[in-house]
């Protein structure tokens, strides 16, 4: 029997007696891609940093991470890739991607080197590795400031498997892309994402446009509670994204992805 990689029940968070989360209640299974849907103000990050181990139901529920509910800290950090919108602006503009990458085995944002366990040749190898899957391993000598939102995210992607995860978060990864950059690097997340081999996403968004085919199941976040989870194509309906928005809407299928079109 397979262990859920992730399983939270009737999770409540509250701030200052104000519930942001409300009896939340979500399981990710092995090899599953996951699409988090909702406005500003859902509850999102704050269901993301429980995840991750940094904040605890402190309302009530359970949280347990492949199958245990006392996780050490330190390893569930490591088990779980969390790629914020914060965390291009906190790498250092001047590191070269290779570095940033390698960072990543550390759990580093700029990496300075232990003189007692230094990267190795097995680390750059598989960094490099990485970047090749992702389509930027010419991009491996030159800085990180240097490189387009699209390739940033590639490389941070690069930078989360560094540690082995079974879980990666993608925070809004396409916030403030053009067009062009964001369809470009949708395109590469579907590829990677058809490969078993890679750990399950979590892929957290407003944009229902966004959610590609290997999502095949999605959460619907409305202030702080779960509107509907569950398979993607029973979820994204006219009727829940109408609901989430307050405004009718209509969503028109093409290439295997929804797009919503006012009704």
């Amino acid at each position: 029997m397979k262990v859920p990689r992730l399983d939270l029940h009737e999770v409540s968070f509250a701030l200052n007696g104000t519930k942001i989360l409300d009896s939340v209640s979500w399981t990710i299974e092995p090899d599953e891609h996951w699409a988090v849907l909702g406005p500003n103000g859902a509850g999102k990050t704050t269901l993301l940093r429980i995840v991750c181990g940094h904040l605890w139901p402190n309302a009530g529920g359970r949280v347990s991470w492949n199958g245990q509910t006392d996780a050490n800290l330190g390893d569930l950090r490591r088990g779980i890739g969390w790629l914020t919108s914060t965390l291009v602006d906190e790498v250092p503009k001047k590191e070269t991607v290779l570095n940033t990458v390698i960072s990543g085995k550390y759990a580093q944002v700029g990496l300075w080197v232990f003189f007692w366990e230094p990267p190795d040749e097995a680390d750059v190898e598989r960094a490099l590795r990485y970047l090749g899957e992702l389509g930027c391993e010419g991009l491996a000598r030159r800085h990180f400031g240097s490189l387009s939102q699209g390739e940033q995210q590639k490389v941070l992607i690069c930078r989360a498997w560094m540690a082995e995860p079974y879980l990666t978060i993608l925070d809004e990864p396409c916030a403030g892309m053009d067009p062009g950059a964001r369809e470009t690097f949708l395109s590469t997340l579907l590829t990677i994402g058809r490969n078993t081999s890679h750990p399950s996403f979590i892929y957290v968004t407003h944009h229902v446009e966004e959610i590609l085919p290997i999502f095949t199941k999605a959460l619907i976040l409305k202030d702080g509670r779960v509107i509907k989870s569950g398979h993607a194509s029973d979820v994204l309906s006219d009727q829940s994204i109408s609901e989430l928005y307050g405004i009718s809407v209509q969503l028109v299928k093409k290439q295997d992805r929804y797009w919503p079109v006012p009704a």
